[in-house]
């Protein structure tokens, strides 16, 4: 899934999915959806993390938009940056020296590890960012499939737990094999089934729309 969809959420009145896209709209279609006599359960998933959101539909549709509006500009506040402390606020900068929004924090190592980082170019402090953007870039295509299929079993644990081949869908989901995921929910209601295969596997089944 890529960084244009981490904000996007998909509601449900029972196996039917009612909407897709920005909050706002996911949460007025599960307004709407809960005011029907024959409603199901209701959820609205967050699509970066499959998991289902709780949000307060009490009042209008009016008062329900001012109010999530209000919620979204609180969050998009950003926090105010934290002040260095110890060992890096005492450091001297260097003219012209950018801020890079580091932070310090204690590190526990062994004099052998302090030694063969002090002898880096640069310093301790540089040669470990290089190691942790190394060791970040090498593990990205794991830490994508990690995220792809646990925010597919959130979906599925709360939607599908009582669904024929739950169990055996989780298991092909954790080892990665498409072609058994899609046979063992050939069954399942269409719109739970399309779901759970954008979010365990993206580009290899269906994209988020």
């Amino acid at each position: 899934m890529n960084q244009a969809n981490l904000s996007t959420y998909t509601s449900f009145d029972g196996h039917r999915r009612i909407a897709g896209g920005p909050l706002l709209a996911n949460v007025l279609a599960a307004k709407q959806a809960y005011a029907r006599a024959n409603a199901g359960s209701v959820w609205i998933f967050d699509d970066a993390t499959g998991q289902a959101i709780d949000v307060d539909m009490r009042g209008s549709e009016e008062e329900v938009t001012a109010r999530l509006a209000q919620q979204q500009a609180l969050q998009a506040t950003p926090d105010a940056p934290q002040p260095e402390t110890g060992a890096a606020a005492d450091m001297p900068r260097g003219r012209g020296r950018p801020r890079l929004g580091v932070v310090a924090r204690e590190v526990t190592l062994l004099p052998r590890h302090w030694e063969w980082l002090a002898a880096q170019p640069g310093g301790a402090s540089v040669a470990l960012r290089k190691l942790v953007e190394d060791a970040r870039r090498a593990s990205e295509g794991q830490d994508r499939l990690r995220r792809a299929h646990e925010r597919a079993y959130h979906f599925m644990q709360a939607i599908a737990g009582d669904l024929p081949g739950f169990e055996e869908a989780t298991r092909a989901l954790f080892t990665h094999d498409a072609d058994r995921f899609q046979a063992l929910l050939a069954d399942w209601p269409q719109d739970v089934r399309e779901h759970a295969l954008r979010l365990g596997f993206g580009d290899e089944t269906l994209p988020l729309p």
